[in-house]
Order: structure tokens, then sequence, then C-alpha cells
């Protein structure tokens, strides 16, 4: 006899639960989400802060677009604006893309109905807020509200499983800032400009430039502007 939606859901939130590695995680997401029509994922880091809302995407998955092409946080952003809609939800919606006469557009509806692109998006929320998402699409899938509330069960294990396996430091060198890229980063935290940090510091604009994109690197996101407040609230630099 098959699981119900619900002693399945839990069933992968405990192989979640129990994951060592980002593909256990998809798998266990996968096993519950593809019989339900789901088979396009994202699963990323996101701040109410932030003007881009997505910081890091952890996990992209599956044809979102129907040209092949590769999804990055820009890219997903430009094309799917109803990520937007995570900075007014307090609980997982669905959405659903519809052809208009001047192009594609995303909405949010109560319940998906009908064939083509469709899916739900869950808002994850941690002490800070709103601190990730997933996105979970296909062309025609399961809106029923034990599924749903299944879904956002996973994504909430697969986010904080993937950021404490993905973001959480590996060894000394990962995450912690070395004393100059400290420095670098506070000056341009505080509003200086690369040449001022340059001349201040008696180095080179490219040297300044190299500190900071290593800055980046270590801290695990792609701006300067993420570096900086990750930095802050791991406490590398006063905010």
């Amino acid at each position: 006899m098959m699981d119900s939606p619900a002693e399945a859901a839990m069933r992968a939130v405990l192989d979640i639960e129990a994951a060592q590695s980002l593909e256990a995680i998809k798998a266990a997401v996968r096993g519950f989400a593809n019989p339900h029509g789901y088979d396009r994922f994202v699963l990323f880091s996101a701040s109410a802060a932030s003007e881009e809302i997505i910081e890091r995407i952890h996990w992209v998955e599956g044809n979102w677009f129907g040209d092949g092409q590769p999804v990055d946080a820009e890219t997903y952003m430009r094309r799917c604006p109803v990520t937007r809609h995570l900075l007014d939800a307090r609980d997982a919606f669905f959405w659903i893309k519809v052809q208009e006469q001047d192009g594609e557009r995303y909405r949010v509806v109560r319940t998906p109905k009908g064939v083509g692109v469709q899916g739900l998006q869950v808002p994850v929320f941690g002490p800070r807020g709103l601190e990730g998402a997933m996105s979970l699409g296909g062309m025609q899938v399961d809106g029923s509200p034990r599924v749903r509330l299944g879904l956002g069960l996973l994504a909430n294990a697969a986010f904080f499983c993937a950021r404490r396996l993905l973001e959480a430091p590996m060894d000394d060198s990962l995450g912690k800032l070395t004393p100059r890229e400290r420095e670098v980063l506070a000056w341009t935290a505080a509003g200086r400009r690369q040449a001022d940090i340059a001349t201040t510091l008696g180095l080179s604009e490219r040297t300044v430039e190299n500190h900071l994109r290593s800055a980046r690197r270590r801290l695990g996101v792609t701006t300067t502007a993420q570096a900086i407040r990750t930095a802050i609230r791991n406490g590398e630099i006063a905010g």
C-alpha cells in the first residue's frame, strides 16, 4: 500500500535531516515531489534587505524557461519576477505562468489549474526573518493542501540542511577572512572608494580588488554588498 502524502513527506524530511551531502537532499526532495508533477527546483538563501533578494543559489534543476538556459540568481530574478512576492508572503504560495499579448507573465494564484508552467514558492524564515526559499515547478502539479504542506516541510528541511552543509566553514581558511580582507571590506562598508582604500593602505587598486574578490569567494557570495552583510552577520566587521 502506498504511503499517504503526510507519511511520504515525513519520511523524506527524516532522510533530509540525515543527509550528509547536497545530492542526498536532492534525492529526498525528488522522491516526494516527482510523483506530484514537480520536476524543477530552485533552493536559495534570501534576504529582504537585499535588492536582489537572492543571495546564493544552492540548487537549481530542470528546464525552467523552456530554452535550456542555465539559471543563476540574476537570470532567475529577471525571468521569474514572482519571486519578489516573497517580500510580502508569510506562507507558501502557488504561481502560474500565462501568455498575454505583451509576453509571458507570472501570476500568484490560490490553486494551480490546467497544464502549463506552474508551481509552489516556499519562503523559509529564521531568527533574521526571511532567510531562504524553495521554488518547485512543473507542467501540471498537484496543488492539494496535503501536498502543499508536505512540500513546505521539505523546503524548510532542505534549506537549513543545505545551508549547514554548504555555507558552514569546513576548515579555518573557509568562511574566515584574513586581516587584510577584513580591513579592505571594512573600508568598503564605510563607503570608501577602491582608489582611496589603496592610498590609505599603501596598496594598488588591483590588489584592493583582489582582496575583495578573495573575501567574496571565502564568504561564499557573489557580490561585495553580500560579502559586507555576511561579514557583519558573522562579526568579522562592525555594522
